[in-house]
């Protein structure tokens, strides 16, 4: 049989082989709870990169967008800009062109006027000696009359009217001073919607004196 003492020795050795097992397994646990530890950091660690990076991604990309974004409306604000004066301009030409046109129409009607003015003239000259109190001529020189003034033709120049070397065609000057008046109307002026069509032939003369 084994004495005493040797049990009391084996029963330590046990004790000593149970704490050195659990000391082992204490530090194999810590090991692996750093091994751990240091594996969640490094996925946290991995993770934040991870997330960085997508918003870096998503960063750059929303950049290109807003920079394409802006480009385009920058584009369109230009092009509207371009549509505008483009607008402007076609109005611009369409009142021009209806200027000109307008004032072609009514240069035209000036010069066709002007043709027929000889004729208003003899029957002013006929109406002045009497021939054209009764009868047919009478009837064709109202009727005449009538048409010309319906077309906006007017007649101007009267004695005792200002001069004016624009619309008057003077002859002869009798006035002795600046103030010139006309003093004699030989042929009258017309006019077509303030155009000259013939400018008054006249003779210029002093204002009549005041009483």
């Amino acid at each position: 049989m084994a004495s005493s003492e040797d049990n009391f020795e084996n029963h330590d050795n046990d004790e000593a082989d149970e704490e050195r097992r659990a000391r082992h397994a204490a530090e194999d646990a810590d090991a692996a709870a750093g091994e751990d530890a240091a594996a969640s950091e490094g996925d946290v660690v991995d993770e934040a990169e991870r997330i960085a990076g997508e918003a870096a991604e998503a960063g750059g990309a929303g950049d290109a967008d807003a920079g394409e974004d802006g480009s385009l409306a920058t584009q369109l604000e230009e092009r509207t800009e371009d549509l505008k004066r483009l607008s402007a301009e076609y109005s611009n030409y369409r009142r021009r062109s209806e200027r000109e046109r307008k004032a072609a129409v009514e240069a035209a009607q000036a010069a066709q006027l002007g043709e027929l003015l000889p004729i208003l003239d003899d029957l002013i000259l006929a109406e002045q000696h009497g021939d054209l109190d009764e009868g047919p001529l009478k009837a064709f020189s109202e009727k005449f009359r009538a048409t010309l003034t319906s077309l906006g033709l007017e007649s101007y120049g009267e004695a005792g009217e200002e001069f004016d070397p624009a619309i008057h065609e003077a002859v002869q000057d009798a006035s002795t001073g600046e103030d010139k008046v006309l003093d004699t109307v030989l042929r009258k002026g017309y006019r077509l919607r303030g155009r000259v069509v013939r400018s008054a032939m006249v003779v210029i003369g002093d204002p009549a004196a005041e009483e």
